[in-house]
């Protein structure tokens, strides 16, 4: 199990080092000055050296690449006006157009975007798992032909669609919900529930309709296996081989899918946040990129990329403690 932690933890670091590296070539390989753009309209060019030294655009790409990693793991001074600032580790830079520190936007946006994942994973979860179990149990009837059809219509249906939709109906048409604002939790949770529960919806319905169809066939294949043919053999009730034998067999395949789910809520919920216009990591990283501010597209990569990595091992290891036969290499 360490020596498993171990590998995985390499594997992670140079996968997020590979990630930084590549926004930073793409970035410098792209037409678009950054100096330019902070300096902004009327810049002389004295005022435009000024804000490139600032910026730590006057060295060579591969020495402030360099820098960059050094901040990350102790920290980095930078030079703003006749003074120095101090940025501690875990340091990702300043932005090019607020000169705040990236780390702190991305912890103010980070609790917005957990939030809208969170709770559209919880959502995705139950509703999949328990249609699914209801279609597996009754294959070949009406309301299997039914979750099959709504599946195939989730698919189908793109996240801004069912967004649009919702605002329409409940926000526009109907009137039972506000616009939605994000409230935090700690403030009020009823009213944190009740501005997130259309974002929610609006992210769920893909993962739902991949939960509901998985379980499905999972379930199918599970009670087709001889040691349920076993235990109905020896008259254990058909509800305890369910929930005790079949059910985990069909839910280990959802084990990594959740994990790998997590890349596609986040990415959804850069349309989702716009849409609904939640101030997430999102929302961050468009306009970062519209502005070609580079530390803050490096540091939301660098954090997703992270929570990727952590939830692949995550997925990795509970895989273990679910089913005994797999082993960890």
């Amino acid at each position: 199990m360490i020596g498993h932690l171990l590998r995985r933890i390499i594997g992670g670091l140079i996968v997020l080092l590979a990630l930084s590296a590549l926004i930073y070539a793409l970035f410098y390989l792209a037409p678009s000055d950054p100096a330019i753009l902070a300096c902004g309209k009327g810049c002389t060019p004295e005022r435009l050296a000024d804000v490139r030294t600032a910026m730590g655009l006057d060295e060579p790409v591969l020495t402030q690449y360099w820098h960059f990693l050094q901040g990350i793991v102790a920290g980095r001074d930078y030079p703003f006006g006749p003074g120095v600032r101090h940025c501690p580790a875990p340091c990702l830079g300043y932005s090019f157009e607020t000169s705040q520190p990236v780390t702190t936007l991305l912890l103010d946006r980070i609790p917005v975007s957990f939030s809208l994942a969170l709770g559209a994973e919880i959502l995705s979860l139950t509703l999949g798992i328990g249609t699914g179990l209801l279609s597996g149990t009754r294959r070949f009837r009406w309301f299997d032909r039914l979750v099959n059809g709504l599946v195939l219509a989730g698919y189908a249906t793109p996240v801004f669609l069912v967004g649009l939709l919702l605002l329409l109906l409940f926000c526009v048409h109907l009137q039972w919900l506000p616009f939605p604002t994000y409230v935090p939790f700690t403030t009020d949770p009823l009213l944190w529930a009740q501005n997130l529960i259309l974002p929610w919806i609006s992210l769920a319905v893909i993962q739902t309709a991949a939960y509901a169809r998985l379980t499905r066939a999972g379930l199918a294949d599970s009670l087709a296996e001889d040691h349920i043919r076993t235990a109905r053999a020896y008259g254990i009730p058909e509800r305890r081989i369910l929930w005790r034998k079949a059910l985990r067999g069909a839910l280990l395949p959802l084990v990594t899918l959740t994990a790998v789910d997590l890349a596609q809520i986040i990415t959804s919920a850069v349309l989702t946040e716009t849409m609904f216009g939640l101030p997430g990591v999102g929302q961050l990283l468009v306009g970062a990129v519209n502005q070609i501010d580079l530390p803050v597209v490096v540091g939301v990569t660098l954090v997703t990329g992270l929570i990727m990595v952590c939830a692949n091992a995550a997925a990795d290891l509970l895989y273990a403690a679910v089913d005994p036969r797999v082993e960890l290499r």
